[in-house]
């Protein structure tokens, strides 16, 4: 095909605008479509999260770090503060359903309290992510540990130091947190797996400390007492189990009881590992659960999906810290999140 004069002449034009137009993009670069999407729809959106009760380790790390996203994208953030009372927590749940934010983040005090708001409230359309206690209910997300598996680590560890012929005698204490809560049905689940499958282990004493470290002290006093042999203790949460350290040190027994715990790693934590109050600490990483969280939150908000809809769950790896391997590195501030 051949082009007339006019034709070439408006071939140059055109190829002159576009060499213009790509070197003006060149001075000022290209908008980037899926970054205006990204910024765009989280705009005006409204996360809420329901703790436990803030003023302690867990809840102050995923605060700060939802916090600090919400400020760098721009989404509204808020925390209502049940201050360890289900009453309270049941009550703000409630009005949230009534209020319609976005997306809530919940932390069950237990497995049944919360089961049927949860489904009330995606019934409403609120998106919800539980972290790291679940509920019976099922929801859009779930970021935490793996109970079960921390159960089992526990156990596995307790049976390698007081198996049949390893330990001054084979007898084992748990101390449990509130028995319905996520953390002790599913973790007794994976320590009784492991124990069930070692008739030699000899649990002497289970019981409720309802995450007070006093009541642990004063549970393992009476356990050493009543066993003077006693060759390791399995405690739920390390906050409380401080209490549980304090007795076995003041009993003189600190090179005798092997006492396991789990926690988020946090310096305390650590701490207590390095002063040999803690003989194994499971870590579920508090900083890695607060980025895992981050990014449910910012997918939950911009897919199209309803609520509950499509449900997910991520169990996040943990980290088995002993005075062996205890450094900074395995371990974080609250400084560090904010």
């Amino acid at each position: 095909m051949r082009l007339g004069l006019f034709g070439k002449a408006l071939c140059a034009a055109a190829a002159l605008a576009l060499g213009l137009s790509l070197a003006h993009a060149q001075d000022k670069g290209l908008e980037n479509p899926r970054s205006t999407t990204f910024h765009t729809a989280l705009k005006g959106k409204k996360v809420v999260f329901v703790p436990l009760s803030m003023g302690f380790d867990l809840t102050e790390g995923w605060a700060a770090q939802m916090r600090k996203q919400a400020d760098r994208l721009g989404y509204d953030f808020e925390i209502r503060d049940p201050a360890w009372s289900t009453d309270a927590g049941t009550k703000a749940i409630q009005s949230l359903i009534s209020e319609k934010p976005d997306l809530m983040v919940i932390h069950n005090p237990d497995i049944q309290s919360y089961a049927r708001l949860l489904k009330q409230a995606q019934a409403a359309g609120i998106k919800i992510v539980q972290i790291n206690l679940e509920s019976n209910t099922t929801t859009d997300s779930y970021v935490g540990a793996d109970w079960t598996e921390i159960g089992r680590k526990a156990a596995e560890a307790i049976v390698e130091r007081c198996g049949a012929g390893k330990g001054i005698s084979t007898k084992v204490a748990i101390d449990t947190g509130v028995p319905t809560a996520a953390s002790d049905v599913f973790q007794l689940h994976g320590i009784y797996e492991v124990l069930d499958a070692h008739p030699e282990i000899q649990v002497v004493s289970q019981q409720a400390t309802e995450y007070n470290p006093e009541k642990a002290r004063s549970i393992m006093a009476t356990v050493l007492q009543q066993h003077d042999d006693l060759c390791g203790a399995i405690g739920i949460w390390d906050n409380q189990d401080t209490g549980t350290a304090s007795a076995i040190k003041e009993a003189g027994k600190s090179d005798q009881v092997f006492l396991v715990t789990s926690g988020g790693g946090n310096q305390v934590g650590c701490e207590n590992v390095k002063n040999g109050l803690f003989n194994l600490y499971i870590s579920y990483n508090v900083p890695l659960q607060g980025d895992l969280l981050n990014q449910e939150i910012v997918r939950l908000l911009m897919s199209d999906a309803t609520a509950g809809e499509i449900q997910t769950m991520y169990f996040n790896p943990l980290t088995l810290i002993t005075p062996e391997n205890v450094n900074q590195r395995n371990c974080w501030t609250l400084d560090d999140l904010k």
